[in-house]
């Protein structure tokens, strides 16, 4: 299973490609594909947003779902869906749960 994880352009922010090929914030509204081709059309739509200056370092990430969560295989990439690495008061993590990292 993956998803499309990027950086929005405007603020650096950490967004995944979400239903209807929009960029949200938090990782649980990523849309999972389980196919090639469900891969290729992410990519193909993190193509677009790059050449519309909207985000950039689009790529795909590995990932499982666990209760219903969804969660990245790679440390870095679960690191990026908590947030920058701050006090947990303040910023992302202020906002939500943080998400478990292990």
């Amino acid at each position: 299973m993956k998803i499309l994880a990027a950086n929005r352009l405007t603020d650096g922010v950490a967004v995944w490609l979400g239903e209807d090929d929009v960029w949200v914030e938090d990782i649980s509204q990523a849309r999972v594909v389980r196919d090639k081709e469900g891969e290729e059309s992410l990519l193909r739509t993190g193509e677009v947003a790059f050449q519309r200056n909207e985000v950039v370092d689009a790529e795909l990430v590995d990932v499982e779902v666990v209760d219903g969560a969804i969660r990245p295989l790679r440390l870095r990439e679960r690191i990026r869906a908590a947030g920058p690495t701050i006090h947990p008061e303040i910023g992302k993590q202020a906002l939500k749960r943080a998400v478990t990292l292990v």
